[in-house]
Order: structure tokens, then sequence, then C-alpha cells
């Protein structure tokens, strides 16, 4: 795993940006994997004014994102179906069609599954996938003792991840109790991975990605299995790491 400590959640995200541009650049038919959450917002932002800028083009490039909440669909400012057309997809000149995100409203939801993990094969697997972490060590939704060997499915959220979430929501009675997220081997089909993990209250899953052995009680130790890792972290993040 490539290590790069930024010194502030500004410049992480402009690092971030810079690598997602490379690749698009390089591969204007690339396939991203992106996250949602705060953690990738600014670099979101970035891109956009990368677009707007530097004429960074998106045309030709297709997404896959993680995760979506059960029961929200695209019109819910909740959604993030509306998260990603609000900060990313309505600002860049992206085909809208190339755009792929779970459907959290269908009723039958082991089939969205299935159909989803079958679109990551087809469409994908990502050229790069960007991920952010849970104070509890999630990656997507993947909770502590999700199987390393998990595709697409139905997740229990934790109550610390919707703690965590609660922010976004009117209460903590609003944040969803279930979501549809790629599985950790899903995620690891990736050809490269960008993790980003800043502030403070992320400090501790660092340490322990780094530091403990994998185990399943923290999700993004998988990582460890993958040949291309670029952990990009902020100071506040790295704190309690000790080597």
């Amino acid at each position: 795993m490539k290590i790069w400590v930024s010194q502030d959640y500004q410049s992480l995200s402009h690092k971030a940006c810079g690598m997602i541009e490379d690749e698009v650049n390089r591969n204007p038919a690339a396939v991203l994997g992106l996250a949602t959450g705060s953690t990738p917002l600014q670099t979101y932002h970035e891109m956009v004014e990368g677009h707007k800028r530097r004429a960074v083009d998106y045309r030709h490039i297709s997404t896959i994102n993680l995760d979506e909440y059960v029961g929200l669909g695209e019109k819910d400012p909740q959604s993030y179906q509306f998260f990603m057309k609000k900060h990313l997809f309505d600002k860049i000149n992206i085909n809208q069609a190339h755009t792929h995100i779970p459907n959290g409203l269908v009723e039958d939801l082991e089939e969205e599954c299935s159909r989803y993990e079958q679109l990551i094969d087809r469409v994908g697997p990502p050229d790069l996938q960007i991920l952010g972490i849970g104070q509890n060590g999630h990656i997507g939704f993947n909770e502590p003792h999700t199987s390393f060997e998990s595709e697409t499915h139905m997740i229990e959220l934790a109550e610390s991840t919707r703690k965590a979430n609660a922010r976004f929501f009117e209460s903590l009675e609003n944040v969803p109790r279930k979501a549809i997220t790629m599985g950790i081997q899903s995620i690891l089909k990736s050809k490269k991975i960008l993790l980003l993990a800043s502030g403070e209250n992320k400090a501790e899953a660092i340490r322990s990605l780094l530091e403990d052995p994998p185990s399943e009680d923290m999700p993004a130790s998988a990582l460890c299995f993958h040949e291309n890792v670029t952990l990009l972290v902020d100071e506040a993040a790295y704190k309690k790491v000790e080597y």
C-alpha cells in the first residue's frame, strides 16, 4: 500500500482530484468507482473546477457507485443518486446513461444485488475505485464481520454508521437501516484503489488498517490483499500511526 500524507483535507482533496484526472486523461473511456459522503465531497468539487478550467473531458467515462440506501430514490435529497447528481454528474459533461448506482426502491433486493454485480463485471470493473473509510473500518457499507468474499449485497447498517450519517438527516430516526452495497470482493476487483481518510475521528481506523493484521472485524483491512492501493490521508487521520 502506497501512503501519501497531506497537511489537511484541502490538500488531500487536491491530490485525489489530480490522480482521478490523470486516469481520465490517460484513458478517456475509463471506468471510475465512486463513493459518497463528506470525505470525497471536496474532491468532486475540484473535479467540477477541473472540467470548467482545464477542460477535463468526461464524455466517454463510465461510473459505478459503491452503494445506496434502501428505500431512497433519486428524488430524495438524502439518496446517493441525488448526491452524485448535485455534486458531480450535473456539473460535468458525463453521459448520465453511463452512471450507475444501485436502485434502493426495488421490491426484490436480492435480484437488484445480483443485477448490480453483473453490471460491475460488464461495465467494469473500475479502473480506479475511490473509497472512504468509516470510523469502524467499513468500506462502502460493508460493516465489521462482512465476509472478505462478499459480492454486492443488502446489509443492516451498524448503529455507529447510522449515528455518523445522522448529520445529513433531520434526525437519527430518519436514517435508513439498510443499504445495498458493493461487497468487499466486488471492490477488490478494481484495478487501482484510492482510499481517502481525513480528520481525527478516522485516526483509530487508519492506525488499525496499517498496524493490525487483516481481519473481517476491520473491513478495510481486506485492502491489504490488493496489489495497487494508495492511501491519501491527512495529518489528523494519520496521527496515531507509530511507524
